[in-house]
């Protein structure tokens, strides 16, 4: 390994945990001048989600705008309760995302992980998709930017993952062969095998053992749980 490439959220922050209570809170604070029963709201919001980023062309076009992205999911969730609500879905998408904001933190070992690979002088690039406002919000709030030498993130670029350009982007501005370096992080296909199609090695954060998909086209160089692990394996 003589360079990094590393996924930002559910990598490094955890993006994912605090979603559902936040859909909770925002419901139970912006529906009771509706009219409209926040827990029927957000257990229909819950399956609205799944379905507003199964389809990919909509993931892609969505999530360059996250609170957009989120007042359309509650919309979705309105119509499919056959209620109007006017300025509701605004007001709950807006409420959504600063209680989201707050809830993001850190892993625990993931400064560790960094400051380590960073004392040893691994050459490093933050690759990640979306909300060019949202993320470099996480990359300031942080204090990530140190750590690496190259930031590449969806919204500032143009493209984002699995487009080759971004993965070559990033290696350029590292200076390295795409055999010399590695990408870690949570998603298969954009942060695992789009990357190795290249030649880079793929390192898949499984934080939660769930193991890989039954005959997944994928195969990581290496499946990790934590940080650490990361830092085990550059050594």
């Amino acid at each position: 390994m003589k360079a990094l490439l590393v996924d930002l959220d559910d990598t490094l922050l955890d993006y994912s945990g605090g979603a559902d209570r936040s859909w909770v809170e925002a419901c139970g604070a912006c529906c009771p001048t509706s009219g409209i029963d926040p827990a029927v709201l957000v257990a229909t919001i819950a399956e609205t989600r799944r379905w507003f980023w199964d389809d990919p062309e909509r993931q892609r076009r969505e999530r360059l705008n996250m609170v957009g992205a989120w007042q359309h999911i509650v919309e979705f969730a309105l119509e499919r309760l056959g209620r109007s609500a006017p300025g509701l879905a605004e007001a709950v998408a807006r409420d959504y995302g600063v209680r989201r904001r707050e809830a993001m933190t850190l892993f625990p070992e993931a400064l560790g992980c960094l400051t380590d690979l960073r004392r040893r002088g691994m050459p490093m690039a933050l690759v990640t998709n979306g909300d060019a406002t949202q993320q470099r919000d996480k990359i300031e709030r942080h204090r990530l930017a140190g750590y690496f030498d190259a930031i590449l993130i969806e919204g500032e670029f143009g493209v984002g993952k699995p487009e080759t350009a971004v993965y070559r982007h990033a290696l350029n501005a590292l200076g390295v062969a795409p055999t010399e370096a590695w990408m870690v992080g949570d998603h298969l296909e954009w942060d695992v095998g789009a990357p190795q199609q290249l030649g880079l090695r793929g390192v898949w954060m499984d934080r939660g053992g769930r193991g890989l998909p039954p005959n997944s086209a994928v195969q990581p160089h290496r499946i990790i749980r934590s940080l650490d692990e990361l830092t085990a394996l550059a050594r």
